[in-house]
């Protein structure tokens, strides 16, 4: 049964009989027969075959819907399974942005992949968006990211805090009546800049300058907006961005200020070509939490992870 679950969903997911044949390694010709006895099972056709590239049926469509959450919940069976012993196999799946993904994850990963090496590491890399789905339908089992989830859906284990500062090319004539208020490197990666040794930058000040923002849908986007919106001044937007990461090396390159997390600065090395301030107000601040489906089987590698990660 789940066999032939397995080579619905594989000829779904690549279009085609032919590509899903060669990613199953059978031959098309089995591959077809096993989908019509997968239909002759159902009492209805699961593909329709008059299209190119292939398409689901209305039954098909809610055929696909169920595979996936019954392979989901086998899969957590297999975890639960692959427990035995004391780590010596089993999986995790981590989801993160591009910053996470590429700055923060690789270093606590690798951590913990030399404590347990037989733990086969997944590592996926997405929006926030496109990580919730994914954690949503099973298919990774943790995501790094800074969004506030619902928590009738979703734990978390808060990872550590971060701030929003503000980069400003240097170049921009508004760091020069700003500038005993731009804060140093070494204060962001100490973190003394958030002592009243430094003060706020005065933000109105920056309300004609350009700026870099995340889309609305992004967390870090909507904290921007609140910001500007405290200090009643609309943004003068060149580009909305997916990225934290694209966003900061637009700044670099001199196009318009960018609001981004002191985390971003403290694990990315650093360029210059950019003043930082801080910002006086509560959106600044917000947490980097672990989170995953609430109510979903934690693996003793889930489990061992997030500890090594506390």
């Amino acid at each position: 049964m789940f066999q032939g679950m397995r080579y619905v969903l594989a000829v779904w997911q690549e279009g085609s009989f032919s590509r899903a044949a060669e990613k199953l390694f059978i031959s098309q010709p089995s591959l077809s027969a096993s989908i019509r006895r997968e239909e002759e099972a159902v009492g209805a056709p699961i593909f329709d075959r008059s299209v190119k590239p292939l398409k689901l049926t209305p039954c098909g469509e809610e055929y696909v819907r169920a595979a996936e959450q019954i392979l989901s919940v086998q899969q957590q069976f297999d975890t639960y399974l692959n427990d035995t012993g004391e780590l010596k196999t089993g999986s995790l799946a981590i989801g993160g942005s591009n910053l996470y993904a590429s700055w923060v994850l690789p270093e606590l990963l690798s951590r913990f992949s030399s404590r347990y090496p037989g733990i086969k590491i997944e590592l996926t890399e997405e929006s926030s968006r496109e990580l919730e789905h994914l954690l949503q339908n099973g298919t990774i089992d943790l995501m790094l990211d800074n969004a506030a989830l619902d928590p009738s859906v979703y734990d978390r284990q808060i990872y550590r805090e971060e701030t929003l500062l503000l980069a400003v090319p240097e170049e921009f004539p508004v760091n020069q009546a700003q500038k005993s208020r731009q804060i140093p490197l070494e204060a962001v990666l100490d973190g003394s800049f958030h002592s009243s040794r430094f003060s706020p930058a005065s933000l109105p000040e920056f309300r004609d300058i350009p700026f870099i923002l995340m889309k609305p849908d992004n967390d870090t986007g909507e904290r921007a907006i609140a910001i500007c919106r405290e200090n009643a001044f609309q943004p003068k937007v060149l580009f909305r961005l997916d990225q934290q990461m694209t966003s900061y090396n637009i700044a670099i390159s001199g196009m318009g200020a960018a609001f981004i997390s002191d985390t971003l600065i403290r694990q990315v090395p650093f360029r210059g070509r950019i003043a930082l301030y801080k910002l006086d107000s509560q959106h600044t601040r917000r947490h980097l939490s672990f989170w995953w489906k609430r109510g979903r089987y934690q693996s003793k590698a889930m489990q061992a992870f997030l500890e090594s990660c506390r």
